[in-house]
């Protein structure tokens, strides 16, 4: 018992620590949380110990992310992204199996069945590492982010017939393949025909049933519920328990609690889903990877040049080289579903327990290696051809003794006006391309981009401008422009509007910043008016 809850404190412990040291390289959790299972398995030697508490919560933490891919997919979703689904998704899933197939059974000489669960496996992306991303540097709204975005969605279906594949695989191996791709093709529609017909409206009045109550907890309860019966109720059939929370998750997609549901499982949500990739973590095998180092850098090399090189030929057919490229090296990685897909293929024997740590850590070096082609994505795709949405590798401005306003909301386009009627010359940078798309619109010099990043103030001569006019929101963005700013060149003059004490005293130690207070200023118009009615 004591050697439990010191293995648990070390989990909460170098999990927390690790991502916080993740978070200054803008490294996702989901690498820390999959390096602190690693290290932990080691520490505590479950790689000889069997633990089937661990394996449950493992099971447990897949059940929730099949879940949470269900409940971002629902039909209106889909049909608005039916182009992108059908063409796109369809063509990267079919050639990059394909691929990875001949690959496997030509080059490496795998057996028929191997190479197809590794083609299908190495076919996916992670969303649960790209789509933070996309939402938080507001890429998501960009013709890159849009196509990353109806590929995800393709893949995250594709997940269903992958797991019925691999069910009937695992139940009956000496069936032939036509007949396991004809059960898989005759589930897939009985299980949509499910979700159509009757599931929607079995889940809706349960939901509203529990929000008429009006107790949170009796709501939070239907919906674990929901997940597990629909979890155990697909097992008995013969799948997985994972497909039954995928369908739990399409199924409250499409009514009116969806937001609600997702709101309140956030936290339950982060949590499973850091205990699955922990999970995940603890099946890394760092001797296999020292001993075979050669093996799996080989590999890494050739899945992410492979996914890369499909992905953009595809997408090259009908856009642009810049977008081509962008939304190729977006969708390089492997997903953490694979791990899913290997762990339960060598479970079942389909594969070899070589085969797969080989696997699990090619995967997992894609995801480490991942955030940095995310975060570095406009500068890779400005080496071979530059464009519009140039994010932080804007092309140099030639100007002087101008105003920079950063951002282009409600206050920016009013300060944007004010300079254009006084004929003071200035430019706006913004990191909403809606906005950016707004401001070039009506004949304004404006960029897509943040910044706080260095390359973007040498592009927009900060050193060489009068002033700099924060319109952004947020005391933490403020204060990180600024920060920013100031490290850049201390003699650069900002002017910010503060709307709390907080931000004033937080902001009021850095030199050269103007404040406006927005409280201050506003009193003071309302008393100037008021009393300009007294005089009467």
């Amino acid at each position: 018992m004591e050697t439990l809850l010191l293995a648990i404190f070390a989990t909460i412990f170098l999990a927390t620590l690790l991502n916080i040291v993740f978070k200054r390289f803008n490294i996702s959790h989901i690498v820390g949380y999959i390096f602190t299972g690693t290290i932990i398995s080691y520490l505590f030697d479950f790689n000889t110990i069997k633990i089937d508490a661990l394996d449950l919560v493992g099971e447990f933490g897949i059940v929730f992310l099949m879940f949470t891919i269900g409940l971002e997919l629902s039909f209106d979703k889909i049909k608005k992204m039916k182009d992108t689904l059908l063409v796109t998704g369809a063509l990267q899933m079919m050639l990059s199996s394909l691929l990875f197939f001949i690959l496997g059974y030509y080059a490496f000489g795998l057996d028929f069945m191997t190479a197809l669960i590794v083609g299908l496996a190495f076919s996916l992306s992670s969303t649960a590492i790209i789509m933070p991303y996309l939402q938080e540097s507001k890429d998501i709204v960009t013709p890159y982010g849009k196509k990353v975005v109806g590929v995800l969605i393709f893949q995250d279906l594709a997940v269903i017939p992958i797991l019925l594949l691999l069910t009937f695989l695992s139940n009956d191996s000496e069936v032939s393949v036509m007949e396991i791709a004809v059960k898989t093709l005759l589930a897939t529609v009985f299980i949509a025909a499910f979700i159509y017909f009757v599931g929607d409206k079995i889940v809706e009045a349960m939901l509203k049933f529990a929000a008429n109550t009006q107790l949170e907890e009796i709501f939070l309860g239907s919906i674990f519920a929901i997940v597990m019966g629909m979890s155990i109720l697909t097992h008995e059939i013969g799948f997985t328990y994972s497909l039954g929370a995928f369908i739990a998750g399409v199924l409250i997609a499409d009514t009116k609690y969806h937001m609600k549901v997702e709101s309140d499982i956030m936290s339950y949500k982060n949590l499973l889903l850091s205990v699955f990739f922990f999970s995940v973590g603890t099946k890394i095998d760092m001797v296999y990877l020292v001993s075979n180092l050669d093996k799996v850098v080989f590999l890494f090399i050739l899945a992410m040049l492979t996914k890369t090189a499909v992905m953009y030929l595809i997408v090259r057919r009908n856009n642009d080289k810049n977008t081509s490229i962008k939304t190729a090296l977006a969708l390089s990685q492997i997903s953490g579903f694979a791990f899913v897909v290997f762990d339960m293929a060598a479970t079942h024997d389909l594969i070899s327990k070589d085969l797969a740590n080989l696997l699990l850590i090619t995967i997992f070096l894609t995801m480490i290696v991942s955030p940095f082609i995310l975060n570095n994505i406009y500068k890779i795709s400005s080496y071979f051809e530059k464009e519009f949405y140039e994010s932080d590798v804007i092309t140099p401005i030639n100007k002087k003794n101008h105003i920079i306003i950063a951002g282009f909301g409600t206050l920016g386009r009013a300060v944007a006006k004010d300079l254009q009627e006084k004929n003071v010359d200035f430019i706006i940078i913004s990191d909403n391309l809606q906005h950016v798309l707004l401001a070039r619109r009506i004949g304004l010099m404006a960029y897509f981009g943040h910044l706080n990043k260095r390359t973007v103030m040498e592009s927009l001569k900060v050193e060489e401008s009068s002033s700099i006019i924060l319109t952004v929101l947020g005391e933490v963005k403020k204060s990180l422009i600024s920060q920013a700013l100031l490290d850049y060149d201390e003699d650069v003059n900002i002017v910010v509007k503060v709307d709390t004490d907080e931000e004033r005293h937080h902001l009021e130690e850095m030199k050269h910043i103007e404040f406006v207070d927005s409280n201050h200023e506003l009193s003071s118009r309302l008393v100037e008016l008021s009393l300009k009615h007294l005089e009467r």
